[in-house]
C-alpha cells in the first residue's frame, strides 16, 4: 500500500489570519472556500496538488519553543535560499523568530503569528 500526503492542516486562533501569513510565505493561492472556521491553501487540483488547512479552535494555545508545556504536536519545514532574507520577511508579516536556534548555521526555527514552529532549511548540496 502506498499512502499520498495531500493535506496538512493547523490548529489555530484565526483561520483566515494564518493562511494569510502562509499564502505571503509560500505563494499558495487561497482557497475559494475559506471562512473564518475554516481555511486553506492549495497547490493543484484534487490529490494530486498539496493542501495546508487552518481550522478555528476553541480555546486555541499556541505551542511552546523549545519547552514542551504545550506539545508543537508537529511541524513544517520550508527550503529557501537565505536563512537571514526568509526570517525577516516572515518577522515582517507577524512571524517571530525564538532565540533558541539548535543550529542556526543549518535551519532556523521560526514561530508563525498562531505559535506554531516551522523550520527554514537550506537546499542539500549534492554530495562530492
Amino acid at each position: 500500500m502506498l499512502m499520498t500526503l495531500t493535506a496538512v492542516t493547523l490548529d489555530c486562533a484565526d483561520p483566515l489570519a494564518l493562511a494569510d501569513f502562509y499564502h505571503r510565505a509560500t505563494g499558495l493561492p487561497l482557497h475559494e472556500r475559506s471562512d473564518a472556521e475554516f481555511a486553506g491553501l492549495a497547490r493543484g487540483p484534487g490529490a494530486s496538488g498539496l493542501f495546508l488547512g487552518f481550522q478555528r479552535a476553541d480555546d486555541y494555545r499556541p505551542p511552546s519553543w523549545p519547552g514542551q508545556d504545550v506539545p508543537q504536536q508537529l511541524h513544517l519545514d520550508f527550503v529557501v535560499d537565505d536563512l537571514d532574507e526568509a526570517a525577516t520577511r516572515l518577522v515582517e508579516w507577524g512571524a517571530t523568530v525564538p532565540d533558541f536556534q539548535p543550529r542556526p548555521d543549518l535551519w532556523r526555527v521560526v514561530l508563525d503569528p498562531a505559535g506554531h514552529p516551522f523550520c527554514l532549511t537550506l537546499p542539500r548540496r549534492p554530495e562530492a
